[in-house]
């Protein structure tokens, strides 16, 4: 009896992990969301929201092929910061390290893995996707055929 209530709560906490490793796409889009709420939080909090006014905008995007060369720039203003205060302020340290941790996987652990579906780096600096009108028009002159 005890044996089988024993299996029996061990095979039901097994089944509330999620028993699949990350993949290189799921840490990236994980990491990227953490990311976003992390500069949320320094936008709002009283004691970094000064820090964030020498930040520039960034809406991450994996799927966005600019990526990496935007993020190699945010990584570069955070590290030489124009405050040494907020260089060593916790929330700023933790968001070099996942700037970073991010960077890495996109262009060393992940290289080649991931797919771009976009290179549109306006986006990534306003949060908006501009279409490309050029497409647009060739699937016009396609379906009028």
């Amino acid at each position: 009896m005890r044996l089988g209530l024993a299996s029996l709560y061990f095979f039901s906490a097994l089944l509330q992990y999620d028993c699949t490793p990350p993949t290189c796409y799921s840490r990236a889009l994980s990491l990227s969301k953490e990311i976003m709420t992390l500069l949320d939080k320094i936008h709002t909090f009283r004691l970094t929201k000064v820090c964030a006014e020498g930040l520039p905008v960034i809406h991450i995007d994996v799927h966005n092929a600019c990526i990496t060369n935007k993020l190699r720039d945010f990584l570069y203003v955070v590290l030489n910061h124009p405050d040494p205060n907020c260089r060593e302020k916790p929330r700023m340290v933790l968001l070099k390290q996942k700037i970073q941790n991010l960077y890495n996987i996109i262009t060393r652990v992940c290289y080649r893995d991931l797919v771009f579906f976009t290179d549109d780096c306006e986006a990534i600096d306003t949060g908006r996707s501009s279409p490309n009108l050029a497409e647009d028009r060739l699937q016009v002159l396609q379906e009028d055929r």
